[in-house]
């Protein structure tokens, strides 16, 4: 089933995640897409980690976090478009999508809070890996970017 009650959806949210193995992942460059699989401390549930980069704009990039293959529980948006939510109010880059149940990902609200203080890709993907409760992230190499 593709919908989750907000029940459902606060928990997985909120259920530790962690890396399923040691592997050692390198973050994308330009145009690349990379997508890590964890799970829940209890081994019972499995999410995926996934890291899209823009190939024209360096600075634009997509973070998200999905439960049972295809349900976005939290996408970050960085230096996109703005979006429009569902009642009409359009959220400034950078923003996160929230899973809100009947609407999936469709809402979003202001995520500075998400971006720190250097500004790098590689910084704002530890920020959102602490949001998503990654408690034991993956091995990701930064790169030059």
């Amino acid at each position: 089933d593709i919908d989750l009650n907000q029940q459902e959806a606060d928990s997985l949210m909120a259920m530790e995640k962690q890396r399923v193995n040691d592997e050692e992942w390198d973050f994308p460059k330009p145009g690349e897409r990379l997508t890590i699989p964890l799970q829940s401390s209890d081994r019972r549930e499995s999410f995926t980690l996934d890291v899209t980069r823009a190939s024209v704009k360096l600075t634009k990039a997509t973070f998200q976090n999905r439960a049972r293959q295809a349900i976005v529980l939290l996408r970050l948006d960085i230096d996109g478009a703005p979006h429009r939510n569902p009642d009409g109010v359009d959220i400034a880059c950078p923003h996160l999508h929230i899973y809100r149940e009947g609407h999936g990902d469709k809402w979003a609200v202001p995520a500075t809070d998400l971006i720190g203080n250097d500004r790098s890709l590689y910084s704002i993907l530890t920020l959102f890996m602490v949001r998503c409760n990654i408690t034991q992230p993956p091995i990701v190499q930064g790169g030059l970017f």
